[in-house]
């Protein structure tokens, strides 16, 4: 008899904890950079055609990455990418980098409809996450080629951005930073290779 009030007892506590509500995910997005296009710049004397980055298929989610330790990942279910983050990073790069290189114009894959006189960025993502240190990492590799295809030159970047604070406004935050970071060298790259 005692049995079956501890089992009733039981079943009702489960039954609450399934019915209780859940808090609503938190939605982020990455920052806009801390520059300005100026007004009055020259007529583009180049093309760059900005390719969507492949990302590490860890990354691929909708939860921020969170790097518990040097071997564990975690995807959070409650603080999620607003949009995916493959097309935040594409379209912030793109930005980032029609303010650093305002002699180009820096076009979308598909707005590019085949010019061939274009340059093309491809880009790997293998890192884009908060560390338990307090970091946030970006890193992986850009590769520009010529017109006809030729690799002109291809780097690694590596950037860490130490948080300012506790949680994931933060982290979402110094990634910010760290993207800007990354479009800068990316940038100096390009120019060097022209």
């Amino acid at each position: 008899m005692r049995w079956m009030i501890w089992l009733a007892l039981l079943a009702s506590i489960l039954l609450v904890g399934c019915a209780s509500p859940t808090a609503p995910a938190n939605r982020y997005m990455l920052p806009d950079s801390g520059t300005t296009l100026s007004d009055g710049n020259p007529a583009p004397s180049h093309l760059l055609v900005v390719q969507p980055p492949r990302l590490a298929h860890y990354l691929d989610t909708d939860g921020i990455v969170l790097q518990l330790d040097d071997i564990t990942l975690n995807a959070a279910r409650q603080h999620l990418w607003a949009e995916p983050l493959g097309r935040q990073l594409e379209r912030g790069l793109r930005t980032r980098l029609a303010e650093r290189l305002p002699d180009t114009r820096v076009m979308r894959d598909e707005t590019s409809l085949g010019r061939s006189e274009a340059l093309r960025l491809r880009l790997e993502v293998d890192r884009f996450q908060g560390r338990h240190d307090g970091l946030a990492i970006a890193s992986g590799q850009w590769q520009l080629l010529a017109p006809d295809g030729r690799l002109m030159t291809m780097q690694r970047f590596h950037v860490e951005t130490e948080l300012d604070d506790d949680g994931y406004p933060a982290l979402v935050r110094a990634l910010g930073s760290s993207w800007d970071r990354v479009a800068a060298d990316i940038a100096a790259g390009i120019r060097q290779a022209r």
